[in-house]
C-alpha cells in the first residue's frame, strides 16, 4: 500500500515530553490516503449492512451468527489486514488496520469478538510463529474458519500475569507438553478454534502455547455472566493433562512475555481506536436527544449546563483522535526503516512507543467513560432505562478500563518506560531534570510567548514538560532502585506525562488544519484545543503538587512549590463560553463534527 506518512526524521517513542514538535511532523486522521478511505468505507459499509441490523441477535448470544459475521468479514479481507500475503491475507500496514477497526466498532459486542480475533488472537502466530505454524493456522485464521481467542490471564494473576500458575511439563517421549491449570475471562471462548495460551514450563520458564480446542484435555466451562458485551462469548478455558504437541510451542521456551507484552501493545493501541470511536458515537447520540427532549417549554439542549456536557465529550473525542493519529504516524515511519516482513524488526520498532500506546488506552478508555456517564445523565431517567441505548453503553464501556491491562497498571507502564529509558540512555530525560536545577535558580522565567495562534499555550506546555521532568528526576533521584514501589508517585507522573501529549497532540493537528484551511474554518477545533489545553494545565499542576509534596518538605517543599506556580502561571480562557460555541455547532450539525 502506498505510504502516506511524511516526517522529517524518526522520532522516539516517549521523546514528546524533551522536544518539541511541528505540527507538520505529525500524522493526523486528514492524512490519510484514498486507498485507507476505501478499507473505511468497506468495513463501514459492512457494519452498517450486516451487523447493524442483526444487534438483538449478537446481544441475545446468538454465537453462530457472529462466527457466520466473522466469516462474511472474512471474504471481505477484513481478518486478513495483518497478516502477509504468502500467508492468506492482505499484508497491509498497521494503519490500515486502524481504520478498518474504528469502522467495525459499531457494535460493541461484536467489535470485542472480531478484535480478539484479529489482534490477540492471530497476531501472536504472525509475529512469533514459525513457518509451519503461519502456513499450518494463518489462511484458516484469515478467512475464520478458525476462530482465535488469547488465554493470558487466570483467577489468582489479572495484572500481574507473569504469576500465572498454569503448568507444562514435557512428556518422557518428548513429543508433548501436558498442561494444567485454568484461564479465566477469555474472549471468544465459547466457540473459538485455537488459543494463545501461557503457561509455565515445569512451573517456571513463562511461554506460549498454541492450543487447538479439540486437543485431550481442553474444555471450555459455561459463558460469565457479564456486566457489559453481553453479545460477546466469554468463558473459563480449563487444561486438565492437555496434551499440546511440542511443535505448538510458540517462540521461545521462556520466552513467553515477550509475546504477551508486545502484542498487548497493539491491542492497547486497537482499544483506544475503538473507544474514541464509541465518544464520537455517545456524543452525537446524547446531542441528537437532547434537541428533542423538552423540559420547562424548551429543548434541554439550550441548557447552559448540557452543553457543557455535549462539549465536553466532544472535546475529548477529538484530543483523543489526535493522540492515536499523531501515534500510529510514529510508529508507521519507524516501520519504513525497517523491514516489515521480519516480525523482530517490525515488533521493535512498535515496542519503541509503548509509552505512547499506554497513554491511548488510558486516556481513550477514561474519555469513554466520561461519555457513558454524561450521556446517561443527559439522558435523565430514561437513560436508565434498557429501552434506550445509553444504558447499554454505559455498561459495555466499564470494561476498557480493566483489559489490556488495568489503567493502574498502565499508569505505572507510563512512568516506569520513560524511567527505563532514561537509564538505559535512549532519552536524556535525567539530563533534562540536571539542566532544570540551574533554573531553578533563576529570578524568573521568560514571558515570551512566541508567535502563532497557539503561542500562549505551546509556551506553557513547555513549562509542563519541565514539571514533568522534574517529578521524573526527582523520583529517580529519590526513591533510586525502589522507585517501582512508589506507586502513587509514578501515577501522578503518568498523568502529566498523559495530559502534556494530549495538549500537544491537539495543538500540532489544528496548526496542521489552520495551514491547509485558515483560522475561520478551524474555529471549533481551535475552541476545542484551547478549552483541552486550559484544563489540562490546571490538572498538571494538581498532579506535580501532589508528588512534590510527597517527596519533600520544608524550606525544600516551599521552594519546589514557588518554581511549579512560576512555572505553571497561565492565563486562563474563557471556558464557559467557548463550551457553548462548541455545543451550538454541535447542535446545529446534530452530532459530533470536530
Amino acid at each position: 500500500m502506498t505510504r502516506t506518512v511524511e516526517t522529517k526524521e524518526v522520532l522516539k517513542g516517549g521523546s514528546f515530553l524533551l522536544e518539541d514538535h511541528d505540527a507538520q511532523e505529525v500524522f493526523t486522521p486528514e492524512d490519510i490516503s484514498d486507498e485507507h478511505r476505501m478499507i473505511a468505507q468497506t468495513a463501514r459499509e459492512f457494519t452498517e449492512k450486516e451487523i447493524l441490523p442483526r444487534d438483538e441477535e449478537i446481544e441475545a448470544k446468538n454465537f453462530d451468527l457472529s462466527v457466520e459475521l466473522l466469516r462474511k468479514a472474512g471474504e471481505l479481507g477484513l481478518l486478513s489486514i495483518d497478516i502477509p500475503e504468502k500467508y492468506g491475507g492482505m499484508g497491509l500496514d498497521l494503519l490500515s488496520s486502524l481504520v478498518a477497526s474504528e469502522q467495525l466498532s459499531g457494535q460493541a459486542s461484536f467489535s470485542g469478538t472480531l478484535g480478539a480475533h484479529t489482534t490477540i488472537g492471530t497476531l501472536p502466530i504472525v509475529y512469533f510463529g514459525t513457518e509451519e505454524q503461519k502456513k499450518k493456522y494463518l489462511p484458516r485464521l484469515a478467512t475464520a474458519e478458525l476462530v482465535g481467542a488469547y488465554a493470558l490471564t487466570e483467577s489468582g494473576s489479572g495484572s500481574d500475569a507473569l504469576g500465572a500458575k498454569t503448568k507444562a511439563v514435557l512428556t518422557d517421549d518428548g513429543k508433548y507438553y501436558i498442561l494444567n491449570g485454568q484461564k479465566m475471562w477469555i474472549t471468544n471462548g465459547g466457540f473459538a478454534d485455537l488459543f494463545t495460551v501461557f503457561a509455565k514450563v515445569d512451573g517456571e520458564k513463562f511461554t506460549a502455547f498454541i492450543v487447538e480446542r479439540d486437543f485431550p484435555g481442553v474444555s471450555v466451562a459455561p459463558e460469565e455472566h457479564k456486566m457489559g458485551l453481553q453479545g460477546s462469548s466469554t468463558c473459563a478455558v480449563n487444561l486438565e493433562d492437555a496434551r499440546v504437541p511440542v511443535e505448538n510451542v510458540l517462540g521461545e521456551i521462556g520466552k513467553g512475555h515477550k509475546i504477551a507484552f508486545n502484542i498487548l501493545n497493539i491491542g492497547r493501541l486497537k482499544l483506544g481506536v475503538s473507544s474514541n470511536i464509541g465518544c464520537k458515537r455517545l456524543t452525537s447520540i446524547a446531542t441528537e436527544y437532547a434537541k428533542e427532549r423538552h423540559q420547562f417549554g424548551v429543548p434541554i439542549a439550550s441548557f447552559g449546563l448540557i452543553k457543557h456536557k455535549l462539549a465536553e465529550m466532544a472535546i475529548l473525542a477529538y484530543v483523543g483522535e489526535c493522540m492515536i493519529y499523531r501515534t500510529v504516524g510514529m510508529i508507521e515511519t519507524t516501520l519504513d526503516t525497517v523491514d516489515r516482513d521480519i516480525p523482530e524488526q517490525a515488533l521493535k520498532a512498535i515496542e519503541d512507543y509503548a509509552i505512547e500506546c499506554s497513554i491511548i488506552k488510558v486516556v481513550a478508555s477514561e474519555s469513554l467513560a466520561y461519555c457513558a456517564d454524561e450521556a446517561v445523565q443527559v439522558f435523565g431517567g430514561n437513560g436508565y432505562s434498557k429501552d434506550y441505548p445509553v444504558e447499554r453503553a454505559y455498561r459495555d464501556a466499564r470494561i476498557s478500563r480493566i483489559y489490556e491491562g488495568t489503567n493502574e497498571i498502565n499508569r505505572l507502564i507510563i512512568s516506569g518506560q520513560m524511567l527505563r529509558k532514561a537509564t538505559k540512555g535512549d532519552l536524556p530525560v535525567f539530563q533534562a531534570a540536571k539542566k532544570l536545577m540551574d533554573e531553578l535558580l533563576s529570578p524568573s522565567l521568560s514571558d515570551d510567548a512566541g508567535e502563532g495562534v497557539f503561542a500562549a499555550e505551546r509556551a506553557a506546555i513547555g513549562n509542563a514538560k519541565k514539571a514533568g521532568v522534574a517529578v521524573l528526576g526527582m523520583a529517580a533521584q529519590k526513591y533510586r532502585e525502589k522507585v517501582q514501589e512508589q506507586q502513587e508517585v509514578l501515577a501522578a507522573a503518568s498523568d502529566i506525562i498523559m495530559e502534556i501529549f494530549g495538549m500537544e497532540s491537539a495543538i500540532l493537528r489544528t496548526e496542521k488544519l489552520i495551514s491547509t484551511r485558515g483560522e475561520a474554518d478551524c474555529s471549533m477545533q481551535i475552541e476545542a484545543t484551547r478549552v483541552f489545553t486550559n484544563d489540562a494545565l490546571q490538572r498538571v499542576e494538581q498532579h506535580a503538587r501532589r508528588a512534590i509534596a510527597t517527596m519533600t518538605e520544608g524550606d525544600e517543599l516551599r521552594t519546589m512549590m514557588s518554581v511549579l506556580k512560576r512555572y505553571m502561571r497561565f492565563m486562563p480562557v474563557d471556558t464557559i463560553s467557548a463550551r457553548r460555541r462548541i455545543a451550538d455547532s454541535l447542535i446545529e450539525a446534530g452530532r459530533y463534527n470536530l
